[in-house]
């Protein structure tokens, strides 16, 4: 059955009529999965007992379930494994900051990028995540958290934009009034750099953030770390970031993995300061976290902030990123699908 997290009002209201129900019954279905974080049909007290049993007959409301939970010692980041009604299984997690709750959501069960520093992309792509299951993701950890999310980034597993459809979807009934209603200020989006659906994206004007995984300043750089930059390269990825940034009027963050000995030179500090100077943008440095499967280490302290002292000479804004839940494997780059390869080392011990 399907889930009926996956309606908009438009969409609920549709189903109603078909269903010989009166049209106002889609808000209350919506508000009471959506605003109230109904679990179950029959929490929703204020509908008749015959449309109930119509939804339940036609509809499942929760589409996931957690298989696992881990916390880091170190910080508090927890990691939720939700296994998904085909038995897919993906990885979310949860950050709490003074600020408040952050909740960081897959789009993608795997990834087919294949960014070299990322465990997201071992395994290739499985499938994408719908809108309901993106909605799940928030409200189940606002269920195990017993507090509101209020920040979202769309950096988990997959390439967001690469499900641009089910993303913008996302992003309206998140922010539906009738809804979870959260401020689109509060949501950031990642892409690896898939030129067209950032323009697509800029002209959907949504006030979010933006951050792109940009990693290398060069496209000789950026090619060795990414292989999006062969299809679209530095120079047409920067006329879309204009392009964005003219449109929306919002900064864009970029995202850079300091990698030793790999892209953390002062010659690549500089040609990157060139580039992004007098742009409205942001940038992150962030120390590169191992993954097993590659011989990528972080770059030297001292190096870190040669590079971004570098960079604030030319008057763009840097931040030095806190990586949280490292020891979890929930930092940035780290999430990956081995909850399958984990059931069959069990099975071949036994």
């Amino acid at each position: 059955m399907d889930s009926i997290r996956e309606l908009s009002i438009k969409e609920l209201e549709k189903i109603i009529i078909n269903l010989n129900e009166k049209k106002f019954r889609a808000k209350q279905i919506f508000q009471w999965i959506h605003q109230k974080g109904a679990e179950e049909f029959d929490e929703m007290t204020n509908l008749p007992n015959t449309l109930i049993n119509k939804l339940k007959e036609n509809y499942i409301l929760r589409n996931m379930t957690v298989e696992r939970i881990s916390e880091s010692d170190n910080d508090g980041t927890k990691k939720l494994l939700f296994k998904l009604s085909d038995d897919e299984v993906v990885e979310t997690v949860v950050m709490q900051y003074k600020y408040g709750n952050s909740v960081c959501i897959s789009t993608q069960v795997g990834c087919r990028m294949g960014c070299k520093f990322c465990a997201s992309t071992i395994g290739g792509l499985k499938r994408n995540i719908t809108v309901g299951e993106m909605l799940g993701q928030v409200y189940e950890s606002n269920k195990y958290l017993q507090k509101n999310i209020n920040h979202i980034v769309l950096m988990g597993s997959g390439e967001p934009l690469e499900n641009l459809d089910e993303v913008i979807k996302f992003l309206k009934m998140i922010n539906d009034p009738q809804g979870y209603y959260l401020s689109l200020r509060n949501i950031t989006i990642s892409t690896c750099g898939l030129v067209p659906q950032i323009r697509k994206l800029a002209d959907e004007n949504f006030q979010i953030t933006l951050a792109i995984s940009l990693h290398g300043a060069r496209n000789e750089t950026r090619n060795k770390l990414m292989p999006i930059n062969r299809k679209y390269p530095i120079e047409e990825l920067m006329k879309a970031v204009d392009y964005y940034i003219e449109t929306t009027n919002r900064r864009i963050t970029f995202e850079y993995a300091m990698i030793k000995d790999l892209n953390d030179s002062d010659e690549e500090a500089n040609v990157l300061a060139k580039l992004l100077k007098g742009k409205l943008v942001h940038v992150n440095l962030i120390p590169i976290n191992k993954v097993e499967e590659n011989d990528f280490y972080p770059s030297d302290e001292k190096q870190i902030y040669k590079f971004k002292n570098i960079l604030e000479k030319s008057g763009i804004n840097v931040t030095i990123r806190r990586e949280l839940g490292s020891d979890i494997n929930a930092a940035c780059g780290q999430l990956r699908n081995n909850y399958n390869l984990t059931k069959i080392e069990i099975i071949k011990k036994l």
